[in-house]
């Protein structure tokens, strides 16, 4: 075996775990607001009011509809490893309260820990009823198409309309 072949598979197996290694990286993303900190904190209670705080942080992502109609600003960090679902790495919910008037009484900021995980119970939504098995339900309609009563035509030399004789 040659030195140039040598160096050509050693090249072909590093590419190849490059390659396959790739499809594991850590997926990161970011949603909602932008913070900029400095902006946050120029924002303040009794002084500012609905018009600056639209001019300095911008559109809410979030307006309340009940109440004074708190203003909230939320973002998110997020990650994930290939095919698995995006877990919060970190969350900042900034939540502004204003008064009849329209000027800022309070500023409240979150984290992570108001993020909530939902477990759901297991793969399907339990109902009330009968419990039906794969092969019921695959062959739970043999012997009642046509049946007397079913409104299909059978017995009783009915035409349709659901076993009566006239329409």
């Amino acid at each position: 075996m040659s030195v140039f072949s040598a160096r050509t598979g050693l090249a072909a197996a590093l590419a190849v775990v490059t390659l396959a290694s790739s499809g594991c990286t850590q997926l990161r993303s970011h949603q909602g607001y932008v913070v900029d900190t400095d902006l946050v904190n120029s924002v303040q209670p009794g002084v500012d009011n609905r018009q600056s705080v639209l001019q300095t942080l911008g559109k809410p992502t979030l307006a309340g509809q009940f109440d004074q109609g708190d203003w909230y600003y939320l973002a998110r960090d997020s990650r994930n490893l290939a095919f698995r679902n995006p877990r919060p790495n970190a969350q900042i919910t900034l939540q502004i309260s204003f008064d009849q008037q329209g000027t800022v009484t309070a500023i409240r900021r979150g984290g992570l820990d108001q993020v909530a995980a939902v477990k759901p119970y297991g793969k399907t939504t339990p109902t009330l009823g009968r419990e039906r098995g794969f092969f019921q339900d695959l062959f739970g309609n043999i012997g009642t198409v046509g049946a007397a009563g079913a409104g299909g035509g059978g017995a009783g030399g009915n035409t349709g309309g659901g076993g009566r004789d006239r329409p």
